[in-house]
């Protein structure tokens, strides 16, 4: 299939997954493992979806510089070219700006996806579907577009977009972001049935997002558009360590989406899950018959069930009377950990690393 040179995506791939630790550490984290058990890691996944729409060539990569290495080790076909690489950790905004002007000085006329690389997406025909109708959207009209994710329950761990329901088509116009709610109001937003899980995912034309943050941000912009002229040329690492770590630390969310009125979310088609924590990634993997779910180890398991356990490939597990835990073995540690209190690992990796050094984490 001929694929459109205008097309373009920006995979964010810089986040720690510190929920999954200890598989996902600082130096390792989880968009760089194999997560599903599947052979391909997260991030390879993510950008072998995105290669099926946009020219492998302008799938660029956002991400950290100690990541540098593990991205090109993982996505072999990708080029320095493409790895944008952020000097200091300062949220989204900057970061697509910065690859948005970078972009728009190689094809002022290209349509981009921003997308995070360590989701999971069942019907991947659909999502590209999806993304194809929000780039036919974008390249005729000043709109920045999102991907919603009709809720299955009343989750309390997304932001919701809700959008206006009076429209029969498929994009909408997004009324406004709404933060993640407590669980009464989680409740109310499903009952009302114009609220939409917000998946991070964003599509525009790279003429519209930049005279929105233009509009919305003009000292961001004038931070990075004061290096138009060395982009995509030799000056352009040097430009960006020196002027990155200035600009603010703030999220896309926050800089344009809220406050912008071109704003429209076309409810996906497709099953997706963030995969942000090992309950969410229990619940998309296959399980025993008493509900377990295990990724590389041999089990024996005896009156346990409900847990998620993995192991280093082929080591084998057993367990007796468990229920309803997280067990993971991974290296110097083992975590066993009450699946109801799985937000708290990300404090339990604070205390290990104060405790026993930083190296644990």
């Amino acid at each position: 299939m001929m694929k459109n040179k205008n097309y373009y995506a920006i995979l964010m791939a810089g986040g720690v997954g510190s929920r999954f630790w200890p598989v996902s550490t600082q130096d390792f984290p989880k968009q760089f493992h194999d997560m599903l058990g599947t052979g391909d890691t997260l991030i390879q996944k993510t950008f072998n979806r995105l290669a099926k729409l946009i020219p492998e060539e302008n799938i660029f990569i956002l991400t950290n510089e100690r990541y540098n290495d593990l991205v090109l080790e993982q996505l072999p076909s990708v080029s320095q070219r493409q790895v944008l690489l952020e000097p200091a950790m300062r949220n989204t905004a900057p970061c697509i700006l910065y690859a948005s002007l970078k972009i728009q000085k190689e094809n002022a006329d290209a349509v981009m996806i921003v997308a995070p690389s360590d989701h999971w997406i069942e019907d991947e025909l659909a999502f590209s579907q999806n993304v194809k109708t929000a780039f036919d959207y974008c390249e005729s009209n000043d709109a920045l577009m999102t991907l919603g994710i009709t809720p299955t329950f009343p989750n309390t761990g997304y932001g919701y977009i809700e959008y206006d329901k009076s429209g029969k088509e498929e994009i909408k116009q997004v009324s406004q972001f709404r933060e993640k709610p407590d669980y009464e109001t989680a409740k109310s937003f499903i009952n009302q049935g114009n609220f939409l899980w917000n998946a991070g995912i964003f599509m525009w034309s790279v003429k519209s997002v930049i005279s929105a943050f233009k509009t919305n941000q003009p000292k961001l912009f004038e931070l990075f558009e004061s290096g138009y002229s060395t982009y995509n040329t030799e000056l352009e690492d040097d430009f960006i360590k020196e002027n990155y770590g200035k600009a603010e630390n703030i999220s896309v969310d926050y800089a344009l989406m809220e406050t912008s009125d071109n704003v429209y979310v076309i409810p996906a088609s497709f099953d997706w899950n963030d995969l942000g924590t090992w309950g969410s990634l229990y619940d998309k993997l296959d399980k025993d018959k008493s509900l377990n779910a295990v990724v590389n180890a041999k089990t024996l398991l005896e009156d346990s069930n409900g847990n998620m356990i993995r192991s280093e490939r082929d080591k084998v597990v057993v367990i007796d009377g468990l229920k309803d835990y997280i067990v993971v073995d991974k290296d110097e540690v083992l975590l066993i950990f009450p699946k109801a209190k799985e937000q708290d690992i990300k404090q339990v990796l604070e205390n290990v690393k104060a405790k026993f050094g930083k190296e644990y984490g």
